[in-house]
């Protein structure tokens, strides 16, 4: 058998599963999380000192640090944001 494609896409795939939209939420956060990870290890700042900055404690900052966790307010990411000198972009597509 010489198939070029065998099944669907999977985005379909998920679609079907009826969790494309949980996929794409987790992925988003790890995205943002790995983000902050990288910028925070660009510009040498601890997490300790990342909370200090954010003004929270640092188990707080792990929360937004863990890509599982999709609890985590806009405003708390903008305060990340803001602490590594950038902005939080947010898109509706």
């Amino acid at each position: 058998m010489n198939r070029k494609h065998i099944g669907n896409r999977l985005e379909d795939f998920l679609r079907e599963e009826g969790i494309l939209e949980e996929v794409q939420r987790r992925a988003a956060k790890k995205l943002l999380a790995l983000q902050l990870l990288d910028q925070m290890k660009q510009k040498k700042i601890t997490k300790v000192a990342m909370a200090r900055r954010m003004h929270t404690s640092r188990s707080s900052l792990e929360r937004v640090l863990d890509p599982g966790n999709s609890a985590v307010t806009l405003e708390t990411l903008e305060k990340a944001a803001a602490v590594l000198g950038k902005r939080l972009k947010v898109d509706l597509v």
